[in-house]
């Protein structure tokens, strides 16, 4: 089912956050995080939510808008927030190009600016399963899922599909490895 998958993408896009966190905590300690694996989240987010997952979410909230308005509006504007979230990833990426370029940054700005949205996202993706994905499965129709299931495309996920583009594979390498360290962890 469509909410299934955009679940799934949530916990997939909550390992990128977990990761850039954890590139944080280096930068925090003052060293240098792997920027390769930093470059590579960006760059995932500036891909794949924009162009597949939340075109997905518009989908299924204009359903809802149409079937439940008052729900709807008790969600806000999703669309905004997608649009807020782009803009923050854009202020990390020239945050992030700023410190590689050697540029006088503070770095108390370039770790207020990444958390922020580390943050914004988690928050975001909270209100998605608490608010959003429960309104659209008690509004939504069996017709209303067919129509959306119809527009989707097959688009693979860059990241998390078996085919990983070769430019993110220093993040899955790392996600892995902060999996199998929490697992040791666990043990």
């Amino acid at each position: 089912m469509i909410i299934e998958f955009l679940r799934q993408e949530h916990r997939n896009i909550e390992k990128l956050l977990l990761a850039l966190e954890q590139e944080m905590i280096v930068f925090d300690r003052g060293e240098r995080p792997d920027y390769e694996v930093v470059r590579a989240i960006i760059s995932y987010f500036e891909v794949y939510p924009d162009l597949y997952h939340h075109p997905q979410e518009d989908m299924v909230f204009e359903k809802l808008k149409a079937r439940d308005p008052a729900g709807a509006a008790s969600i806000g504007d999703l669309a905004a927030e997608h649009r807020s979230g782009a803009e923050r990833l854009r202020r990390v990426a020239r945050a992030v190009e700023s410190v590689l370029m050697d540029l006088e940054v503070l770095r108390q700005s370039v770790d207020d600016i990444i958390r922020d949205f580390i943050e914004r996202e988690r928050r975001h993706i909270a209100m998605e399963e608490r608010d959003f994905f429960p309104a659209a499965l008690k509004a939504l129709q069996p017709q209303d899922w067919a129509q959306i299931a119809a527009t989707l495309t097959d688009q693979k996920d860059p990241l998390f599909s078996e085919t990983v583009e070769k430019r993110f594979d220093a993040v899955r390498r790392h996600i892995l490895q902060l999996e199998q360290e929490a697992e040791s962890d666990r043990a």
